[in-house]
């Protein structure tokens, strides 16, 4: 017997409390209920224990994942207590390939299905019990206790979609036809695809975490302004029909047209066709959730983003136009040309949130103005990387939802599938999958002269790196001022009425110092011996923003993130410039400065006589020359015999500065005395140093 219609999700703003809270626990048992009817189309216990693909746990691991994470989220959140610590270790994460998760068979003793629907049981009855006793207050925002309610019954959406795609991908003998989950059956001839105009638009993407309107995951939040050229785009998604011309010309076997990682998956995968084909003879069958079927030719190709992508090499290669996937900022402008608007509860019809059968239909079904399927019937790759709006930020109760994607190995998939349910279905919602992986995912194709813009991802992990991004450009600790700040502003000041055309922050490590010289120099060259330093100021000059982790507690991680905006540095980069550099031998172009700092540098110096015996040459007369460091002598940076102080000297203490002193005295006189300047870096949550630089100030005669 078909379910019951299943529902949205809902609007978290309302006016009766009491209704609300009978809309939450009718959402999350419909969810629930669904859950479990997906895994009845297993053909017994031997189903859940042998693995669909390799890169996944078998699918006992799913059935209960779903359940641990309301119970660990809860827990966290200090809400409920925690039902069978055992499961809810052994179900919690393994889902996407990454770093920490374990898909080894062997260090796992999986519990048999029935003890697994006894805990599915309890955990159903303590959510229930939180959901009738917990206070609720309209609207829900972001640090709402009913917010992570939502999001265990969000997530177990995410899964119902996700493991329908391991079922499709298990052997057939291992599953069986079931009334909730039945196909559509109705196929004829594919159209052919044409184009259309979409128009260029301008507009801005992304929610506002203080008035939220429905549940949404981390990345969907805050502020993207997109600006898009005329394009065209196909009318249709691409059809079993379209993409098999691609297979019929040696689309598979002609490496030219697929990116060196996606041709790297062919070849592993020993693709010759999309995945859900299957052979027959010379016929075609397609392999449905729970069974194989003669080949619907008008249902939309299913593929991963390799394959959409050899498809519109192909097609730019044969039809001499430039065809590739859409952006993420033109699937929303075909969107908006299409008249579909943000949430689910305002969309056109659409093969969607079940609302249909169990499986893709004819890609002429569902028009969306002059488009068809926008939205709904497959999911669409698109070109973009998944990576974070300004503003973004991660909820504290599960800070790892989308971090791990901002790596450049997770493309955008939009519109949702015929059973994307809940926040899947809001056309707001951006989710993310690598691209070897399948999920119920077709695509669209534009025609487009710009390339498709790649957005920055990827966070800053370097430990060390890190570090610095947030000693930098972060928080201040102690109340000890931000130390690149603290130094140009006391080199400004020392300027005077000197010139200031152009400024050198030698030793400039990740930049902040060198953007702030350029506050009063008219040119501000940068330069460091690391490339990795360096690359962090070209980013900031160039895309203006980063972001980075920061170590908490063994490999526990805080996600944060800069902007040159909010230091009110945005105006001054582009006076800014980086290169990479030994102080001991720079460049001749390197010359004729103003200023050079030389901060935190010198007892870092394999030759740091060598350093200060000709720094003058870059220096215009009556330039000055700030030199800081807490002379931190190290034999693994300067060899003994190379420290300009720091030890003995004919019975007596020779400091650094005595060193200063004797080696700048031919082309430098001090300015006035020297300063201790404090500063204060971040080892971990609990670990600090806290340091006194020296400060002295030079001029040159």
């Amino acid at each position: 017997m078909k379910p019951s219609p299943f529902p949205g999700t809902p609007l978290l703003s309302g006016t009766d409390p009491d209704q609300k809270r009978r809309q939450i626990l009718d959402y999350f048992h419909a969810t629930f209920d669904r859950y479990e009817l997906l895994f009845e189309t297993l053909a017994g216990d031997e189903a859940y224990y042998v693995k669909p693909i390799p890169l996944r746990h078998p699918l006992i691991f799913y059935f209960g994942h779903t359940a641990t994470f309301f119970i660990n989220k809860l827990a966290l959140a200090g809400l409920l207590e925690r039902i069978n610590p055992g499961f809810e270790s052994m179900f919690a994460i393994g889902v996407d390939e990454m770093s920490w998760d374990d898909l080894s068979d062997a260090r796992y003793d999986w519990p048999a299905v029935a003890a697994v629907c006894d805990y599915r049981r309890q955990v159903r009855a303590a959510v229930d019990r939180l959901i009738r006793a917990q206070p609720l207050s309209l609207p829900i925002g972001w640090d709402d206790p009913f917010w992570i309610v939502l999001m265990g019954i969000e997530h177990e959406r995410i899964h119902l979609e996700t493991s329908s795609v391991l079922i499709r991908q298990h052997h057939l003998k291992y599953v069986r036809p079931h009334p909730a989950w039945a196909p559509c059956r109705d196929s004829g001839v594919a159209p052919d695809n044409t184009l259309v105009d979409i128009p260029a638009a301008e507009f801005l993407i992304g929610r506002d975490r203080s008035a939220p309107q429905i549940y949404g995951w981390d990345n969907e939040f805050g502020t993207h302004e997109a600006s898009t050229a005329a394009f065209k785009a196909s009318r249709h998604l691409v059809s079993n029909r379209e993409f098999l011309t691609f297979v019929a010309a040696g689309g598979y076997a002609d490496d030219a047209l697929w990116t060196e990682e996606g041709a790297a998956w062919k070849t592993f995968a020993r693709a010759e066709h999309p995945t859900f084909w299957v052979r027959d003879g010379s016929q075609w069958r397609l392999r449905l959730m729970l069974e194989e079927v003669a080949m619907p030719w008008d249902w939309p190709v299913e593929t991963n983003c390799h394959e959409a992508r050899a498809f519109c090499a192909w097609k730019a290669h044969t039809g001499g136009q430039p065809v590739r996937l859409p952006s993420e900022d033109e699937w929303h402008a075909l969107r908006r040309f299409a008249g579909i608007g943000d949430l689910p509860d305002a969309l056109p019809p659409a093969n969607l949130g079940l609302a249909h059968e169990a499986s893709s239909c004819p890609v002429t079904r569902h028009a969306h103005g002059p488009l068809f399927d926008v939205v709904g019937n497959v999911w669409q790759w698109l070109e973009t990387p998944t990576y974070p709006f300004a503003g973004f930020a991660v909820h504290p109760i599960y800070d790892d939802f989308t971090t791990p994607t901002f790596d450049d190995r997770h493309n955008l998939i939009k519109g949702g599938s015929w059973i994307s349910c809940g926040n899947e279905a809001a056309p707001v919602s951006r989710y993310a999958f690598r691209r070897h992986f399948f999920q119920h995912a077709g695509f669209r194709y534009v025609v487009a002269d710009v390339p498709a813009s790649q957005p920055a991802s990827r966070y800053e992990t370097d430990h060390l790196i890190s570090e610095y991004i947030e000693f930098h450009y972060g928080d201040e600790y102690f109340g000890v001022p931000n130390f690149p700040r603290a130094l140009a502003r006391l080199a400004i000041a020392a300027m005077g009425d000197r010139p200031a055309r152009s400024a050198l922050d030698l030793g400039c490590a990740t930049g902040r110092a060198t953007f702030e010289l350029a506050r009063h120099f008219g040119r501000v060259t940068g330069i460091d011996f690391s490339a990795r330093f360096i690359g962090v100021g070209t980013q900031l000059a160039e895309q203006g923003s980063l972001r980075y982790t920061l170590t908490d507690e063994g490999e526990l991680v805080s996600y944060k993130a800069c902007a040159l905006a909010d230091l009110d540095l945005a105006t001054v980069a582009p006076r800014v410039e980086f290169f990479q550099g030994d102080a001991c031998n720079l460049k001749p172009l390197f010359t004729s400065y103003d200023l050079i700092l030389a901060a935190n540098l010198i007892d870092r110096l394999y030759d740091p006589a060598l350093f200060l015996n000709t720094i003058h040459e870059r220096l215009n007369p009556g330039g000055l020359l700030v030199i800081a460091s807490p002379y931190t002598w190290l034999a693994e940076h300067t060899k003994r015999e190379a420290w300009i102080g720091g030890f003995k000297k004919d019975g007596e203490n020779f400091t650094t500065l005595d060193g200063l002193k004797a080696l700048l005295a031919p082309h430098f006189r001090l300015l006035g005395e020297p300063r201790s300047v404090p500063f204060v870096i971040r080892e971990t949550k609990r670990k600090f140093q806290h340091t006194l630089s020296e400060v002295t100030l030079w001029e040159r005669t």
